[in-house]
């Protein structure tokens, strides 16, 4: 029996690290390509390790785009998403789970339906409504439009992590004289952090990553986000492969160090909520 267990685990061991290397060899390749020169590129020769080490594509980022711009203006679009919208989702989790009002169920479905729509269908409406209200090319618009996206979603998400904590401690804290503004920040906010992490993450990554509406909303080359800069690297004629590399490897950083250091409040928070008390 012991063998035979040895061996599962062992078979179970294989495939994960056989599905590991088909998961990360996209990436190996995209960091080798991103520093190798241009003719070791064009010679049609496969190799993972560059003959140079060279980091000209990063350098060519910064002096011959406007790389610089398009990280400026994707952390503050990214950074005043995820602010607004996990303040709306905290307050409208904490009022959902906490209060019997009128109402409630179509309201809950309403923000369900919201995110049933494919966004194609909502991309005229929304260029129809910044240009009316002069909102193209604006901060301001493109935060609007991605708040509107995210709110919906990441107050589902609060509610359920928020369903965990017991009411017992809001009625012990009223007891105590806390009001319910208080209660929230100083007693479910710190309970719910695991959760309030993970909803965070989820708004950063579908803000960050977003290319559809940034790309018909945004005209002026300094305002425009990276995955619209990356994009724009797809030349006519000729690709910089090794620049196009750089540039997909500079602009996943911020996300991927913010997991890390996130890591395990989101894997908490990925259970948070998943029972009742």
């Amino acid at each position: 029996m012991k063998r035979r267990a040895k061996i599962n685990l062992a078979g179970k061991y294989l495939v994960l690290s056989v599905a590991s290397l088909l998961i990360l060899l996209p990436v190996l390749w995209m960091v080798s390509t991103s520093f190798k020169n241009t003719p070791e590129i064009m010679n049609g020769k496969i190799t993972w390790i560059p003959q140079e080490i060279t980091f000209e594509a990063y350098l060519r980022l910064f002096q011959d785009y406007p790389f610089a711009d398009y990280y400026k203006s994707t952390l503050i679009i990214s950074a005043a998403t995820v602010l607004i919208a996990m303040a709306f989702a905290i307050l409208s989790g904490y009022g959902i789970t906490r209060f019997r009002f009128p109402g409630r169920g179509a309201y809950l479905t309403f923000v369900l339906v919201t995110q049933m729509f494919p966004s194609i269908m909502l991309l005229i409406p929304f260029y129809k409504l910044m240009k009316t209200f002069h909102l193209n090319d604006t901060y301001t618009g493109m935060i609007l439009v991605y708040v509107s996206h995210t709110i919906p979603f990441c107050t589902w998400l609060m509610k359920g992590y928020m369903e965990s904590i017991p009411t017992s401690l809001d009625e012990s804290a009223m007891i105590d004289g806390y009001s319910r503004i208080r209660i929230l920040i100083k007693i479910i906010c710190p309970l719910a952090m695991p959760g309030i992490a993970a909803t965070a993450i989820y708004s950063l990554i579908q803000t960050w990553n977003e290319f559809m509406f940034a790309s018909i909303l945004i005209n002026k080359e300094t305002l425009k986000t990276l995955p619209v800069g990356i994009g724009q690297l797809n030349g006519y004629y000729r690709i910089q492969y090794n620049d196009l590399m750089a540039a997909c490897i500079i602009s996943s950083l911020p996300v991927v160090v913010i997991y890390v250091f996130m890591q395990k409040y989101f894997i908490a928070g990925l259970t948070a909520g998943a029972v009742k008390e």
